[in-house]
């Protein structure tokens, strides 16, 4: 049985919820954990009750970015030389976007 936690609003979070997904559904899960720079619980959480998924900018979230976008030239690449463009590539770009089109916004207001 996990450890009863207290979560920012003085609630007990001391029920645990579990699903099963895909090997494939688990690597998108975890990519957008990485980008988010939340923490697995926090992120499926705010999913889940339909809440704003915030990215905080820090170092660790600015090396995953780096990172995908790596990974996204590469696959662009080999989409180039004539293979088809798969479903999680397309999710990924679009996870990408709507993180640096956040990024943007907060630019603009000198955040």
């Amino acid at each position: 049985m996990s450890a009863k936690n207290m979560d920012n609003h003085n609630r007990w979070r001391n029920r645990t919820v579990a699903f099963r997904v895909s090997d494939e559904e688990n690597a998108q899960i975890d990519l957008a954990v990485k980008l988010t720079g939340l923490t697995k619980q926090d992120y499926i959480t705010r999913r889940l009750l339909c809440k704003d998924v915030v990215v905080q900018g820090n170092p660790r979230v600015y090396k995953a970015l780096r990172d995908q976008f790596a990974a996204v030239l590469d696959e662009l690449r080999r989409i180039e030389a004539g293979e088809g463009v798969n479903d999680e590539l397309l999710d990924t770009i679009d996870l990408i976007a709507s993180i640096m089109d956040g990024m943007k916004e907060e630019d603009a207001y000198g955040l």
